[in-house]
């Protein structure tokens, strides 16, 4: 039904870069006809140009079902005057832009106006993300529903309670893959430390952090338990949790001074 949905109204795309590009390549292979695709985008790749179904910088439907905002925040103001006509109708106005708030598109689009939140993250361009999203009054279940089947294409969905909560997610899940990247390039640069050659640093470095990632989402174990499992008492892991598990110095304060920092530009961001 979703899809029969957008297929006959049609859907907006605003704005196609690497998030929004992941989502098209996840709803074509979802069964959404190309057809009924309609992206502004001023500057697009090679590969979107190279989908001739799709209506590229044309005139959008009157009465699409969903409206993507993909654009960057700085950008919205300028991308939202090319859908004002449809403020206060029945299309579903969904917005994965950081920082832009749901007040902030009511005061734009109406108040009336169905507006979802939500926020995604770069592991959706290899359909392993996860988007937290909420909608505003005016939004019934079925908006909801077919936001999260949209969302869907390219990884997890989950439902907030309230909007407050959207800070959190930002830096947990928003912001969270620099955070392992970052973990991968500092393990990485200790093997180099200990007398490993970069690149066979890095590999061993990359390998560790996926494998443990997809173990951590397969087993039916706990992130702690599998740890445990890991770990031999007065074996070589146990030193180094020693030093990692400080309850000062470790690596639990740290993040979550990093996750407050984080939370705490968020709220600056959606002022």
């Amino acid at each position: 039904m979703p899809n029969n949905l957008i297929n006959k109204n049609g859907l907006v795309l605003l704005g196609c870069g690497k998030m929004g590009s992941a989502l098209l390549k996840g709803w074509l292979a979802d069964g959404i006809n190309a057809k009924s695709i309609n992206i502004i985008e001023p500057n697009p790749t090679k590969w979107l140009k190279k989908i001739p179904e799709i209506n590229l910088n044309k005139k959008l439907p009157e009465a699409p079902a969903v409206v993507v905002l993909a654009v960057k925040p700085q950008m919205m103001k300028e991308a939202l005057s090319k859908i004002k006509k449809l403020r206060d109708t029945e299309t579903i106005f969904l917005s994965i832009a950081a920082g832009s708030t749901i007040h902030m598109f009511e005061a734009e689009l109406g108040a009336d106006s169905k507006i979802i939140r939500a926020m995604p993250n770069t592991p959706a361009s290899v359909n392993k993300g996860i988007t937290a999203l909420i909608g505003n009054n005016s939004t019934t279940e079925a908006d909801i529903a077919l936001s999260e089947k949209l969302l869907g294409a390219v990884g997890q969905t989950v439902r907030l309670t309230e909007e407050a909560q959207m800070d959190a997610v930002t830096a947990i899940s928003g912001s969270g893959p620099a955070y392992v990247f970052y973990l991968v390039e500092a393990l990485a640069k200790a093997g180099e430390v200990q007398g490993l050659s970069p690149s066979l640093s890095m590999k061993l470095a990359r390998a560790t952090i996926v494998g443990a990632g997809v173990l951590t989402e397969l087993s039916l174990e706990e992130p702690s338990q599998l740890r445990i499992n890991v770990t031999s008492p007065g074996g070589t892991t146990q030193a180094a949790l020693e030093v990692l598990m400080d309850k000062e110095i470790g690596i639990s304060p740290l993040i979550n001074q990093a996750v407050n920092a984080a939370a705490m530009r968020s709220k600056e961001l959606g002022k």
